[in-house]
């Protein structure tokens, strides 16, 4: 048993085979929930793990679980899960890590003929982009009662569709989601691996990253109203002008991070739209994002407080209107300490390079953890890059991080 580890081949084989199911494979990796590619990949997969013998439940918004019993199975199972939904032209590696981690786990246990006193649950959580809805980490939020049947109803993508519709042309059960919550008694702990998404991992040469916290979220939509006119015959001194005010707004973020958030605090604004957006014109509207997240709650209500002054303040001096609508918000969280420190061990005692740190990234671990004890274990991403087509992780890093997620869930299983 000392030497018992995951297969490198089959890692790769596996995440080779799951990047497969795309809908743009000229340009980087595509498959959003609920599409054809997400229903073909899961059912992949599901194969896979009926093979395995493993016991597989699919609840009313998509999320797929596939259960390894233990020696007792009426104790509370150790879980393991990410998601198979990507961004549009993201990586092969975000999320599906995680699932192929799971997976490879499980035959380690069943071929090496660990009996292990606790069921192990692979889980691959629906809708974690919210590219289909705006609502990021939908599926765990479902399983955990922070998603309900009348949100499902109400909220809508692109074309107009409801996600309650969705789900039912899917051949899904949305009216069943409130039967799909887990009762929390049943998870021993949740573990999530995970690619970092960022650069300190490579930067300073470490392998894995312990992770102590994972980043809440205060998203907003800013939306300033001024007056269209004519570019050319509208003098200066009388135009009521959003879009100066926007690049007044947008260009004093950074400075307003650093005046009212912590080291750890980051803002980006990542979509802006204007009406009518013809190059003659002062525009009439400007609407933009602000994505504001950090671990401490406090530091995320402060930069956020701040901004709205801001806008206040501008929209003001340059006779606008302006409306705020808050678009996403979630907890910084802190995972569990006991988790953590027995990831820790795992890897002091494998001699790997490693560093605690947060996730600047929201995941479905984060969703979990308001249920159960919840630990993850980061790999270092090539130049930090992620949701591109050039997220890159080395294979190598890959299986070393199922190797410290086989041995965690392992020793989870004496507590």
């Amino acid at each position: 048993m000392e030497n018992m580890g995951t297969s490198l081949e089959r890692i790769k084989n596996d995440i080779e085979n799951l990047s497969k199911f795309n809908s743009t494979p000229e340009k980087g990796c595509t498959r959003f929930s609920y599409t054809r590619e997400d229903q073909e990949v899961k059912e992949y997969l599901i194969q896979i793990m009926k093979k395995l013998g493993l016991k597989i439940i699919v609840d009313g918004i998509g999320n797929v679980s596939g259960r390894l019993e233990g020696k007792e199975p009426n104790l509370p199972a150790i879980m393991i899960g990410s998601h198979l939904d990507t961004v549009l032209y993201g990586g092969k590696y975000d999320g599906v890590v995680g699932i192929v981690a799971g997976l490879e786990l499980i035959r380690v246990i069943i071929e090496n003929d660990v009996a292990l006193n606790h069921p192990v649950q692979l889980m691959v959580f629906a809708e974690e982009e919210g590219s289909n809805f705006g609502v990021p980490t939908a599926g765990s939020k479902a399983f955990t009662g922070q998603l309900k049947l009348e949100d499902i109803k109400r909220l809508k993508n692109a074309r107009g569709e409801s996600y309650y519709d969705v789900l039912k042309r899917k051949g899904l059960d949305p009216d069943s989601i409130d039967k799909g919550i887990v009762n929390p008694k049943s998870i021993k702990a949740m573990l999530e691996l995970h690619i970092e998404q960022s650069v300190l991992l490579e930067r300073n040469q470490l392998s894995i990253g312990v992770v102590k916290g994972v980043a809440g979220i205060k998203a907003y939509s800013i939306e300033l109203v001024g007056l269209s006119n004519h570019a050319g015959a509208t003098p200066m001194n009388l135009r009521t002008d959003p879009m100066v005010a926007a690049g007044q707004i947008i260009s004093a973020i950074p400075a307003i991070v650093k005046e009212n958030g912590l080291s750890s605090s980051v803002a980006t604004v990542g979509r802006i739209e204007c009406v009518p957006n013809i190059f003659n014109a002062i525009p009439h509207s400007v609407k933009f994002t602000v994505d504001i997240r950090d671990v401490d709650n406090r530091a995320m209500d402060n930069i956020s407080q701040a901004v709205k002054a801001y806008v206040n303040k501008v929209s003001a001096n340059n006779n606008l209107t302006f409306k705020i609508e808050k678009i996403a918000v979630s907890s910084g969280v802190l995972l569990s300490e006991k988790i953590t420190d027995l990831i820790e061990e795992v890897v002091k005692e494998k001699n790997i390079p490693y560093c605690r740190m947060n996730s600047g990234a929201v995941h479905d671990a984060a969703i979990i953890a308001s249920i159960t004890d919840v630990g993850m274990i980061f790999i270092p991403s090539k130049d930090g890059r992620s949701h591109v087509p050039e997220e890159y992780t080395p294979y190598e890093n890959i299986k070393e991080g199922c190797d410290v997620l086989l041995e965690a869930v392992l020793r989870i299983d004496k507590l």
